[in-house]
């Protein structure tokens, strides 16, 4: 699990991310490689654009699990301190 997103300030989801990396608060970017790539995809394209590093996590369960909540998340984001 990601020992960082546990322990770090955060945002989970997509929507949350992309207003993270627009705002220039993106410090690192986690996408579960389960999810659609439908979702992921705009997060994907934001970090690539901002130089924005993006770690693959196995699955939307593990990464939701690392973020403390009890359902899958797709895409999670480490804010800049």
């Amino acid at each position: 699990m990601p020992a960082k997103l546990m322990r770090a300030h955060r945002v989970v989801g997509t929507k949350q991310t992309l207003k993270a990396l627009e705002a220039g608060r993106a410090e690192l970017v986690y996408i579960a490689k389960d999810a659609d790539a439908e979702v992921t995809n705009p997060v994907r394209e934001g970090c690539a654009r901002l130089r924005v590093d993006v770690v693959d996590v196995d699955t939307m369960a593990e990464l939701g699990r690392a973020c403390g909540i009890d359902v899958g998340a797709a895409v999670a984001c480490v804010l800049k301190e």
